[in-house]
């Protein structure tokens, strides 16, 4: 029968019907509503993204796009649901820690991010800021160094960008802190507010207002760039620690079963949504950088990072399951 059937359709005429297959199948996706699975709550820095570009994308989809908040466990929940849906409809938003940590940190998971997952597109750049209470009078990086290792610090969770980047800082100056985990990035700022903790390294959208009300102290950013809109805050690279960069990316990911063509279809989509100049400017505002390059850009710098991390968390010793 197989036999039969080489013969006539040869191995040529069946790989080109292949390759025809994926861009004729993107031509026509979506077929239905899509879901697009916020690994976070609302209001952190990838919910507000998918929001934001909802409305375009549902124009140029002819579909529902709807947005569905799943959060808990540094993403794991969520990117198990988008995991374990395999379908091209459903879509993962979160950072990219998601793909380039959690694999280091949560060792029995019931999937694997890097094999049931891969990066569409990443949406923007961002960094986390090093605030402090002013009750705690530390407004530098060097005096932040020169706290007793009984100090608390807080994260908007384990294994999130807040606390990746604090445990590489405290792995680069040698210090120890105790990790007070918080169910993201607000809950976090605001008990710094309330002085409950000193210090934390929180994504820089969340405490921006607060630092520019001078209701927290910022010391540092974590990127290798300053932030436009507070320039004068260094970096942790300028602050004497040469090389240091903790620069993470809120990431559109989807099943890896995806069809190449199809997720090229969509980056090109969420790029034309977020390259206009009002969307710029608006994501500007929440110091977040656009970035949406293509499956294979995103793809490369995943692996990269995921490199970067294991190291981190072999050298901090973190594990958390």
């Amino acid at each position: 029968m197989k036999a039969a059937f080489r013969q006539l359709f040869p191995l040529p005429v069946i790989a080109a019907a292949l390759a025809l297959f994926g861009p004729v199948h993107a031509q026509t996706w979506p077929t239905k509503p899509v879901r697009m699975v916020a690994s976070f709550p609302p209001g952190t820095p990838g919910d507000v993204i998918a929001r934001l570009i909802q409305p375009a994308l549902q124009a140029a989809w002819k579909q529902p796009v709807v947005v569905d908040n799943k959060p808990g466990a540094g993403g794991n929940i969520a990117a198990g649901e988008v995991a374990q849906a395999k379908d091209e409809h459903t879509l993962l938003v979160g950072p990219d820690t998601v793909l380039t940590i959690n694999p280091h940190l949560y060792k029995k998971l019931s999937f694997d991010p890097r094999q049931s997952l891969k990066p569409v597109t990443y949406f923007a750049s961002f960094n986390q800021m090093l605030v402090c209470n002013p009750a705690t009078g530390v407004n530098t990086l060097a005096k932040f160094t020169q706290l007793p290792s009984s100090t608390t610090y807080a994260s908007g969770g384990p294994g999130t960008p807040s606390h990746m980047a604090m445990e590489m800082l405290l792995a680069a100056t040698g210090t120890k802190q105790t990790h007070v985990p918080y169910r993201g990035p607000g809950p976090a700022a605001q008990d710094v507010l309330a002085g409950h903790v000193g210090c934390g390294f929180i994504v820089s959208s969340v405490v921006l207002p607060h630092v520019q009300s001078n209701r927290l102290l910022a010391l540092a950013v974590s990127s290798k760039e300053r932030s436009v809109l507070l320039p004068a805050v260094p970096t942790v690279a300028e602050s004497g620690y040469a090389g240091f960069d903790a620069t993470f990316f809120e990431t559109l990911m989807a099943p890896a079963s995806l069809p190449v063509a199809v997720a090229e279809k969509i980056q090109r989509d969420v790029r034309a949504a977020l390259t206009t100049p009002a969307m710029q400017a608006r994501l500007a505002e929440m110091d977040l950088r656009v970035e949406a390059g293509t499956p294979q850009e995103s793809e490369r710098r995943s692996r990269e990072d995921f490199a970067k991390w294991g190291s981190i968390a072999r050298q901090t010793q973190l594990q958390l399951d």
